[in-house]
């Protein structure tokens, strides 16, 4: 390990060694670290800092099975010298990954539980108890608003402590807080005006919209300061918070006490750098509503570990970052935490979207505000088949969950529009408009991740298999997922993850022209509760893994790429049309075929009520035949 500055010894007794296609020098990135390369039982490399102390996360066994060339249980201990030295590929030398005996169970237990988010579980059970009757689906809107109050009230309230320290600033002028990308907050919106007045059940104050003095409620009063918060800030706030705090059917008692429990949320550490607390506390409430909303939840939120497999495969690094259907947010956040993560700049990157539902876009403007995003975020009725926000755009990387299967999208206009380049989708189903829209939105080497249902990788109703034909070979197919079922709040049905590329040899990849991965992941995840799965850090890593040593050049270091049998396979052209131009991966990758929802449902329910009144009919006969025999028994005779 030469250049490696290795730590002093340390004995260590009973571990599990495996040795992988990884070379430590060449990951100075810790997010990097955590999916790709070496760890040791308690270290790291850094290219900046040396060997440095890395909380081990464990990873099963079967996550890097594809890169594994030896396996050892070791019980003489060993320093940490000895293990970069002693334990080496008789080939090559891959450095090892290290995981303790009897903690690799409970590492894997704590990184699958999401034990990082017990603040954000704790606060959202304490709010939910104060929901009473109130439906999730409006009360998401009381406590979402309270929260991102809270938020940029914390940042306020910090950013005027230091301009009073400040000899020549003016804490009491909005552009110093302009220029610092902080909300200007008025002193009738502060949170501490908020929580003065909380268990109050008179309120005298000064109606921003009328400028009269009037007398109100704590709904009243939160009512105000949310409008008052968007006059100050019209060019990012304008119509979207929510301003129904005041009206007689919620509970005043408890508005009260939820800004009581907010209260008690600090967001920044002593040095003013955020801990963020609040906007995961956002992000963890929008999962939480969605889940409690089934189907309609789904239309606003998309489960973060299917978003965080998205932004991992495609690695947005630089340039512009597309949704067309954007929802809450989600992608744009965890495109985000992936620059930060790889210790790039927040400005290396551009944030588009389009979201055609008015309450969803505000959901989606306060949670990029709370993360202290810069996007433009477009909302119009239409949404972005008939109204184009972006029409001549093009963008470097694209993401989108857009709802599966919809057939009420066609219109007219749409009749030979340019977007369909490898051909007219059907009026019943938009899968492949969504595609075709996305493909032509996509810069000369843009990539784009986007989930579909299952049908879209065999169906051949309507066209739509010379479509997915016309896709293929026109090379912009670079990699299908398949995905357990049970993953979306929205749908139980499996669905799958598209990866396209306008130009598969370009971003410093290998030329991967007439070449298509293919990722059968149905077996990945767990179960966090009775309906609903999900995917773990280990998970994710087994899946972005194959696919980035599949498309990387030699050179880059991840090693080789290698088929698993039942998980993932490189096929050619030629073996793709033997299919029919069937991208299931269960069909190259060893598999069982399953095509998920191929079939409409109105046909499958028509089949199975034929076989049914089959079954009646010969119940039936069968009863009557019995009946005349039993007729024809003399008893006794």
């Amino acid at each position: 390990m030469s250049g490696v500055q290795v730590p002093p010894p340390l004995p260590v007794k009973g571990f599990i060694v495996l040795l992988l296609h990884d070379k430590p020098q060449t990951f100075p990135r810790q997010s990097h670290i955590r999916s790709h390369v070496l760890i040791g039982p308690r270290w790291h490399h850094s290219e900046q800092n040396g060997m440095q102390p890395f909380p081990v996360r464990s990873v099963h066994p079967c996550a890097f099975s594809a890169q594994c060339h030896q396996t050892a249980s070791l019980d003489k201990p060993l320093s940490r010298s000895e293990i970069g030295s002693n334990l080496r590929c008789r080939s090559t030398p891959f450095p090892a990954r290290v995981l303790f005996k009897g903690e690799q169970e409970s590492m894997a237990s704590q990184a699958n539980s999401g034990s990082d988010l017990g603040f954000e579980a704790d606060l959202f059970k304490m709010a939910d108890k104060l929901r009473g009757n109130l439906e999730p689906s409006e009360y998401k809107h009381v406590a979402l608003g309270l929260i991102f109050l809270k938020y940029i009230s914390e940042a306020f309230e910090y950013h005027r402590a230091k301009l009073l320290l400040e000899e020549y600033a003016d804490p009491e002028d909005p552009e110093e807080y302009l220029a610092s990308n902080v909300f200007w907050v008025p002193q009738e919106a502060r949170w501490e005006h908020l929580q003065a007045n909380a268990k109050r059940p008179q309120i005298n104050f000064t109606d921003v919209t009328t400028g009269k003095e009037r007398v109100g409620d704590i709904g009243n009063l939160i009512d105000n300061a949310m409008d008052a918060i968007e006059r100050a800030n019209v060019a990012v706030l304008k119509d979207v918070l929510p301003k129904e705090y005041g009206r007689p059917q919620l509970d005043k008692t408890m508005l009260g006490e939820l800004i009581d429990l907010f209260s008690k949320v600090g967001m920044h550490s002593a040095d003013g750098k955020s801990k963020d607390l609040l906007g995961r506390a956002y992000e963890y409430f929008i999962s939480q509503f969605a889940g409690a909303e089934g189907r309609r939840g789904g239309e606003f939120f998309t489960p973060r570990s299917v978003v965080q497999t998205i932004v991992e495969m495609l690695e947005p690094h630089n340039g512009r970052v597309y949704d067309p259907c954007c929802g809450s947010g989600g992608m744009f956040v965890q495109s985000e935490r992936f620059i930060e993560n790889h210790q790039g700049r927040r400005s290396d990157i551009a944030i588009y979207g389009q979201e055609r539902n008015h309450t969803t876009w505000k959901l989606c403007k306060m949670n990029l505000a709370v993360r202290g995003i810069d996007a433009d975020i477009k909302w119009n009725n239409e949404g972005s088949f008939l109204s184009d926000a972006f029409p001549t755009l093009k963008f470097d990387y694209a993401m989108a969950n857009p709802p599966f299967n919809i057939s009420d999208w066609w219109q007219p206009q749409l009749e030979g529009d340019v977007r369909w380049k490898f051909g007219q989708p059907p009026a019943g189903n938009a899968n492949f408009a969504w595609l075709q829209h996305i493909i032509h939105h996509l810069a000369p080497r843009g990539t784009a991740g986007v989930v579909l249902a299952n049908g879209s990788m065999s169906s051949q109703q309507s066209g739509e298999g010379d479509i997915r034909k016309a896709m293929i070979e026109g090379d912009v197919v670079d990699c299908m997922v398949a995905l357990p079922g049970q993953l979306f709040y929205s749908t139980q049905i499996p669905a799958c993850l598209w990866f396209l590329a306008r130009d598969k040899s370009a971003n410093g990849h290998r030329d991967r022209k007439g070449h298509f991965l293919f990722i059968d992941a149905r077996n990945l995840g767990h179960m966090v509760d009775r309906t609903r799965r999900e995917f773990s850090e280990a998970d994710i890593a087994t899946i972005t893994g194959a696919y980035h040593r599949w498309r990387a050049k030699p050179e880059a270091g991840l090693g080789e790429y290698q088929d698993i049998p039942g998980f993932c396979r490189s096929a050619t052209l030629e073996e793709v049309r033997k299919h029919g131009f069937v991208l299931t991966p269960g069909r190259y990758v060893g598999a069982e075929d399953v095509e998920g929802d191929d079939t409409p449902f109105e046909e499958r329910l028509g089949a199975f009520q034929g076989k049914l009144d089959e079954h009646f009919g010969e119940s039936e006969r069968l009863a009557n035949l019995i009946r005349e025999r039993l007729a024809g028994v003399v008893v006794g005779g």
